[in-house]
Parts: structure tokens; sequence; C-alpha cells
């Protein structure tokens, strides 16, 4: 059985008129002095009521269905022998502690651990490879580095020893008799056993660095985005407004904790929220996905388009096979969600999915189509209660909001939330080009219409000028994607002598699709019929697959630069490899 026939009441969207920033701060904890830390709110503000008992981690092992639930209480408990591990290593407030490991429950430890003592943390995605690893490890100096001994073996060790920043390796999960151990290494677990699982969480001041999230550039090296603790506060709010989080949901995010969304969303909102949320060791197998929905109850279902399309490809019958009724809500996020996936959550699960925008910098959903709101399908929502978003345009005299519907510019966010970033490390005048005067300028085209929903349209480089015409590749996607043969689409301009530009599209087919010349002529009238022939794509190549990010954002940089010979730019964030 499939579907929610009947879902509990969604939450009522919020007044935004209503709302503010110190409000939702008081409703966290006060450390003293305005102090506050990130990891107090996800865990030790718990543990002096009810929910201390409650299961904050289900997790499940690679290799099996069975789930292991950790509590509230075991997880600060843990977390809190982490931190003190770290204080008997001598590691210092403000110091960075790098976390490269598969999702298992003491990379959780580790993350609230290093943050309660007052570290800096910075995920590490475990597919990289090991130059993308030694890279960002020279950009950010940690003192630590927290990681399997399977990942050192095979992506650290050949380069740590020159890396002199790297005091302490500290290995979590299974470890090999000392005898074998990697030289130079640690055994964190059973150190962790040995320390106290008592520890007072470091009040933090509010602008303190907590987190180093790094992103990738069109080109050069990766930039280090820095957040601070009070990003905390939006974290909370947005799981509430934007994901509907509620105490005791069973929640799942299918990110990540290498991501930013894997940490906001996927430590941090949930636990400061106190829901229990599921922790899949095992990458992507539709069937497994379901049974996890299913077998663990989940309330809440926080995925990305990528998924979506490839649960989509496995058709419907799948889905019906499993009972999903105790779904309430379910979102996506990574890159915009095409209509299609909508139509199809509502159609075969009984819930549509529920889109929503922001950035590694924003640190935190800053748009979304909220539970309270009706769904325009293919749009981003509307602005979350605290964020005032804007269209604008470079003019002659510096930058001009649009104040009428449907032009498209540059979305811009007005100064002030909580988990805006701070800088990128050491790059002071990259940073300060994000900003015009009040305004973060995103560098992602949009429009926002009559009714104050917003419409993704591009980056500001993926947006194809042809005979005049600004055309977004998100657009031109979402209309291939109607075909029933189209898995997924990818969208660039190539050049063109008379219209500057022209639209060129690649495609990759579900099974069972031929790419012949009558499903290519096919596409393009598709295409003609539904954008006019100034926005139709003039040409259609077939491809077994596109290249993405290990998030799923289809790279169409990457498909521009080979299609016409530039420099492909960082790539340490491509699709590829293996999570060993």
């Amino acid at each position: 059985m499939s579907g929610s026939t009947a879902p509990s009441r969604k939450r009522q969207d919020p007044d935004p008129q209503a709302f503010s920033w110190a409000e939702a701060r008081a409703r966290l904890s006060d450390l003293g002095e305005g102090r506050i830390n990130l990891a107090f709110e996800a865990l030790d503000r718990h543990m002096d009521g009810p929910a201390a008992e409650r299961t904050a981690l289900r997790f499940l092992a690679r290799d099996s269905l069975e789930a292991r639930d950790i509590s509230y209480r075991a997880l600060n408990e843990r977390a809190n022998r982490f931190a003190n591990v770290l204080d008997e290593l001598g590691i210092r407030p403000g110091e960075r502690v790098y976390g490269l490991s598969q999702r298992i429950p003491d990379l959780y430890a580790a993350f609230f651990g290093a943050i309660k003592h007052g570290c800096v943390f910075t995920p590490l995605f475990p597919a990289f490879g090991p130059e993308p690893i030694r890279q960002r490890v020279e950009i950010g100096e940690p003192t630590v580095l927290v990681t399997t001994e399977r990942l050192y073996r095979r992506k650290v060790a050949e380069w740590i020893t020159q890396t002199p920043c790297l005091r302490e390796v500290l290995l979590i999960g299974d470890v090999s008799d000392v005898d074998e151990a990697p030289e130079n290494t640690r055994d964190a677990g059973a150190l962790m056993d040995r320390a106290s699982s008592q520890y007072s969480t470091r009040p933090m001041a509010p602008d303190a660095p907590v987190l180093l999230h790094f992103t990738s550039g069109t080109t050069g090296t990766p930039k280090g985005a820095l957040h601070v603790h009070e990003a905390v506060i939006t974290h909370h709010v947005t799981g509430q407004y934007a994901l509907d989080l509620r105490p005791g949901d069973v929640y799942w995010c299918t990110a990540d904790p290498g991501w930013v969304t894997g940490t906001s969303y996927g430590m941090i909102a949930p636990l400061t929220n106190g829901t229990t949320l599921v922790v899949d060791e095992a990458e992507f197998d539709a069937e497994r996905w379901y049974r996890i929905l299913q077998d663990q109850a989940v309330k809440v279902w926080y995925t990305a388009p990528t998924a979506i399309r490839m649960l989509m490809r496995q058709g419907p019958e799948l889905a019906r096979a499993h009972d999903l009724s105790t779904l309430r809500f379910l979102a996506s996020v990574g890159e915009p969600l095409n209509p299609e996936a909508v139509h199809w959550g509502r159609e075969v699960i009984g819930l549509p999915f529920h889109d929503n925008w922001w950035q590694t910098e924003t640190g935190g959903i800053m748009i979304a189509n909220r539970p309270g709101l009706p769904i325009r399908p293919g749009s981003m929502g509307k602005p979350i209660p605290g964020i005032e978003a804007a269209i604008a345009r470079q003019g002659e005299s510096g930058l001009q909001i649009l104040h009428e519907p449907d032009q498209t510019g540059e979305l811009v966010l007005k100064q002030g939330w909580p988990s805006m970033f701070r800088g990128y490390l050491n790059q002071e005048e990259r940073y300060l080009k994000c900003f015009d005067g009040e305004w973060y300028l995103t560098g992602d085209l949009a429009r926002r219409d009559a009714d104050g929903y917003y419409w993704f349209i591009g980056r500001t480089d993926d947006v194809i000028k042809s005979a005049g015409h600004l055309i977004g590749p998100f657009e031109v996607e979402s209309a291939l994607l109607e075909h029933p043969a189209v898995a997924e689409a990818g969208v660039i301009g190539v050049p063109d002598e008379v219209a500057g530009e022209t639209v060129k599209a690649f495609v990759t087919l579900k099974p069972g699709h031929a790419p012949d010349k009558a499903l290519q002529k096919e596409l393009l009238g598709l295409a003609r019929q539904r954008l006019g022939p100034a926005v139709a794509p003039r040409q259609i190549e077939f491809r077994d697959q596109l290249p993405r990010t290990r998030s799923g954002k289809i790279m169409r940089r990457l498909l521009r630069a080979r299609e016409l010979g530039l420099p492909e730019g960082d790539l340490s964030t491509l699709e590829g490899g293996s999570n060993d």
C-alpha cells in the first residue's frame, strides 16, 4: 500500500510580519552573557526533559535493515567523551577538526563533541579521492582528522607526512589490533571508552566560528565558507517552517554529512527539534529506501531531485508495494525540482515534494514551498519568515531592485540572518564581492511572480543569451523531462554566428528507449511546442550519463567546457569513485 490518504494536519504557515530573529533566538538556550553553543542546542538542552530518553539516531548498518537506536542521552554522553579526548590531547578551542567517514554513529559523536569543545568542524565527503581531501586539508590546516581506518589507508596515508598541520589522526569505526593499526594514528573509540561521559559544553560567542564548509567554484580551488554558532537559530526555525519537523517525528535526510545539507538538516536541525534521525550507512538502493520509509515509519523525508528521478525510473509499482502511509511531508534539495517530480510524488506516494532553495553560503533554507502554502510545481516557493529576498540588476547607479513581478534578474538577500556565512577562508576579497551594500548576491537568476513565489532561472554563468532572449536552462530541461522517455536533461548554450548562442540539450533515457533519430525529432518537437522556437533547443545529444556533483547537481559548466574545449575547473565534487 502506498501513499497517505489522510496525512496529519500540516503546520500552519507563520505570519512573516510577526517573526523576528530575536524571538527565534529566545527559543534556544542562553549560556550566559548571550553566549551559545550549537552542540548544546542539539543535545545538552534536551537532557533535563523527556527527550533525553528519546531516540536521537536510528542507525542502519550498510549490510542490514535492522535498526540500532541511540538515545539523546547516549549520544550526548558519547559526544562528551570525544570532547574530553580532544581536551586530553591538548586540542584547543578554535582549532579545526576534519571529519572523513561513512555515516556511522561515532561520526555524529565526533561532530558534536568537537563543537562542544569549541573547535571548528569541517565535514568531508568520503567518496572524495586522495587529492581533493589533501587539497582541503592544505587550505584549512586542521589539527585533527577523524576518519576510519579503511579511508585512512586508502586516501590519507600516502600524503599525510607532507601536511605538518595535522597533529592527530583519530580512527573511528572498526579499528585493527594495535600491532596492525596505521602508524601515527589513535583508536578514537578506545580513547572515548576511557574518557569521562561528563563534559561542560563551552559557551561561545554568537559569531565564533563553528563550521567550515567547502564549496567548489567554477574555476580554481575550493572555497571554505565559514559559519558561526548562532547559525543554529536558522537551522532550528527552518527545520520547523520549511520541513515541518516536530518533536518525536521520525525524520530521514538522505544527504551525506559531508555536504552542507547533511550537517544543517541531517544533524543540527532535526536534533534541535527533538526528532529521531534515521541514519543509513548504505548508498542508494530503491528497494532498500522504500523498506526504510516503511519499516521505520518515517514521517518527514528530505531528499534530492537526483534520487527522486532514480526512484521514478523504477516505476510506480515498487513504491506501491510498500506501506508509506506514515509519511506526512516530503521535501527536496540540491537543485531545482522539476514539476514532473512534484506530480509523481502526489500520484505515486500520495504526497507532493516541496522544493526549497538555499546555498552553502546561506547556511540554511532561505526560500521554500512551506507546509502551509500551496505548492506551485517548479517554483522555489516563498522566503522563510525573517528572510527578505528581491530580484535585482546592476545599473549605471549600482544595484537596482526590480519591484515589478515576472522580471528576470539576480536573486539577492538582505543581510542579517544568523546562518549567513562570515567569510571565505583566507579569501577576504572574494568574500566582499558577494555583497553590494546590504544585499548578498547569490549568483542565481530568478523571477518573482505576482503572488510572491520565486522561480529559478539558472546560475548567472549558466544563462543562455540567444537572439536577445535570456534562456534559463532549467525551464528547457523541465520541458524535456515531460517526455516519458527522458530520465535526465542538461542544457547549455553553444556559440552561433547569428544568434550569439543557441540551446543544446544533453539527454539520458530511461530503460527501454532507443536513442534514435525518431526520438530526437520527437523531443525537439515537444520542446518547440512547450517553449516556442526561440527558447527550444536546436540540438539534442543522447548520453549514457551526465556529469553530476556528488550531491546530485548536473554540472552544466562541465558539459559546456567539454563541448567547447574549455578548461574544466575544479572537479573535486564530480560524481564517481567509491565510498570505500
